[in-house]
């Protein structure tokens, strides 16, 4: 089993609603803000390679995103597709893709355009979402509605029939697990790969920065506090069984912490 980075750019994000609870004055000397008090944030995804399995967490923004938004949150370029050549793998060679959750910034590379035309990015991929996540965002509610763009960025797949709608634990390839958490939003979920017996866990949003990785510190983006601090105290515990490894989704300088360097921030 080979796991490996893959980059698929980055873009900015409001840092007082990313770091939440946090206060201020930790972290406004941490980190790079531009002149709208935006944080950078990398797209840092995961390749999973095993027994003849090119398996992709979440996809990254895309190319498709409106003006407006990109005004807002002023992403790079979509890298992803070419990083991936960079390691040998093709987008038509990516057999699963699994989706931590549907917004924008994970989902976005579902679709791409090219020439005006639509189409999906990994078109050989079966993909992987919690069955709670899909409904949300085919059918968001007030809280959500802001969260989800199903025509724009989900209904090519729905359409496509490459769906694997799951509810709960689900292992998607030996060693390769799926655990919904919730938290950070009502289906979302985590993957946890054993590699040689050591537990690596892409935590996705529960977990983006190593900002937060203190119990208490989530971020205004998540639905549910609660679940988020549950969700966090699971992976702790399954880190420090298998004295394994926590990968980050968007920090800009640091993507796989042993569970020895997080321990002092607990």
């Amino acid at each position: 089993m080979k796991l490996s980075l893959v980059s698929a750019g980055h873009y900015w994000t409001d840092a007082g609603a990313f770091f939440g609870v946090l206060p201020w004055f930790i972290w406004h000397d941490k980190v790079e803000t531009d002149d709208r008090q935006r944080l950078k944030m990398n797209l840092n995804l995961l390749l999973i390679q095993t027994e003849g399995r090119n398996i992709l967490v979440d996809t990254g923004i895309g190319n498709r995103l409106g003006k407006r938004r990109c005004e807002i949150y002023n992403p790079s370029e979509f890298e992803l597709v070419q990083n991936l050549e960079a390691l040998g793998v093709k987008a038509s060679e990516l057999t699963d893709v699994i989706l931590t959750h549907l917004h924008f910034d994970h989902a976005g590379g579902v679709v791409s355009e090219a020439d005006g035309t639509d189409f999906l990015t990994f078109p050989e991929a079966v993909f992987h979402i919690q069955q709670s996540e899909w409904q949300m965002a085919e059918n968001p509610d007030k809280l959500n509605k802001a969260a989800y763009q199903f025509e724009h960025q989900l209904s090519l797949l729905a359409r496509a029939g490459r769906l694997h709608l799951i509810d709960g634990e689900v292992e998607i390839a030996p060693g390769v697990w799926v655990r919904k958490t919730g938290g950070h939003s009502v289906g979302m979920q985590i993957v946890e790969v054993l590699a040689d017996s050591v537990p690596y866990i892409y935590a996705g949003d529960i977990i983006p920065t190593r900002f937060h990785l203190p119990m208490a510190i989530t971020s205004s983006y998540d639905v549910c506090r609660e679940d988020t601090y549950k969700a966090k105290q699971m992976i702790y515990d399954r880190l420090i069984q298998g004295n394994g490894f926590l990968l980050l989704d968007h920090d800009t300088s640091a993507w796989q912490l042993p569970i020895a360097e997080i321990l002092p921030h607990l």
